[in-house]
């Protein structure tokens, strides 16, 4: 693992260089240019804003603000979107960069660590631009906030071993990445994001323990309505389980490291 860790670090250049002209790229020829990394988040929420709290107003239980919803939401969406993005990028990343592995000699890992630059980088805007709205509206949780640190930290290790494995495969079943978009989009509407876990019924209920997303989506809820610690147990599995996908990806990519070239 150290090996790998210093030959990644050997490309850090590269990555960087990547990850600024990746967004140098997004916005050439418009006129806001990098502003629009902030115009986008602050739209979005801006629309939960008035379309839930101003328009469709509905209540979240034991919650009479009403941005309380609106809050619930943004939370939930800022936590999928980060683990869907880093994910979803993730999985085709070898498939589509297969010219630049075959042309120049980079370390493979280089090419997640991009995708995974930019997912935070992403995320960080949206997170900032929710965290000056909840000031703004006086829902500024407190010092709860600092529990986001390592729910997001576990969100990244779960998005990014489960998408290394995933991109290595991908490389030698195509359909890998096809078949996890769509899982993702399942996935999305099984997690209590748009709507409250007490909405579901019990038989429902009971299948949520299994889902991982949930307790992480459901912590980053905590902090910011319930504006509280998370349930730190709960995050044991999701926690657990990425460190068993983290070794699973590191065995299956040394393994078929060495062909992934010639199946590009």
């Amino acid at each position: 693992m150290l090996e790998l860790l210093r030959g990644v670090w050997r490309f850090r250049g590269f990555v960087l260089a990547s990850v600024k002209r990746e967004f140098a790229a997004r916005y050439t020829g418009t006129q806001l240019g990098i502003l629009w990394t902030v115009v986008h988040p602050l739209a979005l929420i801006l629309i939960y804003t008035l379309v839930f709290a101003e328009v469709m107003k509905p209540k979240l239980a034991g919650h009479e603000s009403r941005f309380a919803y609106s809050i619930y939401l943004t939370a939930g969406f800022i936590t999928w979107s980060f683990f869907s993005e880093l994910l979803g990028r993730s999985v085709g990343i070898f498939v589509q960069n297969a010219n630049l592995l075959k042309k120049v000699s980079v370390h493979k890992l280089a090419l997640p660590l991009i995708a995974s630059i930019s997912a935070f980088v992403n995320a960080g805007i949206l997170l900032v631009c929710f965290i000056a709205f909840l000031i703004v509206s006086g829902n500024f949780p407190g010092w709860p906030v600092l529990a986001m640190i390592p729910v997001v930290a576990i969100t990244a290790l779960f998005a990014m071993a489960l998408g290394l494995l995933l991109a290595t495969i991908n490389v030698f079943y195509r359909d890998v990445e096809q078949g996890t978009n769509l899982a993702l989009q399942f996935w999305f509407w099984i997690t209590p994001i748009v709507y409250p876990a007490d909405a579901l019924p019990a038989g429902m209920k009971s299948i949520l323990q299994f889902n991982p997303m949930w307790p992480i989506a459901r912590a980053m809820q905590d902090i910011f309505v319930e504006q509280r610690l998370p349930n730190w147990i709960s995050l044991a599995y999701p926690l657990s389980l990425s460190l068993v996908l983290a070794m699973l990806a590191r065995f299956t990519f040394e393994r078929l490291a060495s062909e992934l070239v010639d199946e590009l």
